[in-house]
């Protein structure tokens, strides 16, 4: 178990994508700090954080590729949910009382690599071509209250 480092391979070339899966690496990348500490309110703060921040990501994303009339958004959404529903069962392990940062760990980098480089690169000619500026920036405040 070790940092990740993002990989420009991992770019979809849509920027606020691109900004929001380099910000799950740095929760996992923080899952990993807290397992090292040994700390389990640590590991606990850095779950809840990543699957907050994920299962926003995730709502993000599927409404942009709804919008851009993506073919394959009730597929991709369906992805998200089975993956949703794995990191909630790693929770459950968690407040069980078990070591799961490790094997998560690599669950999700393997996972994230895959998604995004088969899943996700499917889906950016039709975001790309029907992109707007505007919906984003309501978007991103309506998901990320920024």
């Amino acid at each position: 178990m070790s940092h990740w480092i993002w990989d420009s391979s991992l770019d979809l070339g849509i920027e606020i994508i691109d900004s929001q899966h380099k910000h799950i690496v740095e929760f996992i990348n923080e899952l990993y700090d807290a397992h090292r500490s040994k700390d389990s309110l640590l590991i606990s703060q850095a779950l809840i954080g990543l699957t907050d921040y994920t299962i926003t990501h995730f709502a993000f994303e599927e409404e942009l590729i709804m919008l851009a009339k993506y073919p394959l958004t009730n597929e991709h959404k369906n992805v998200h949910a089975a993956f949703t529903s794995r990191i909630e069962k790693y929770k459950d392990l968690h407040e069980q009382g078990l070591d799961i940062a490790r094997p998560l760990s690599s669950e999700l980098k393997m996972w994230l690599t895959q998604h995004i480089k088969i899943e996700d690169k499917k889906y950016v000619p039709y975001v790309k071509k029907g992109f707007n500026k505007s919906w984003v920036e309501s978007a991103l405040t309506r998901f990320f209250n920024k």
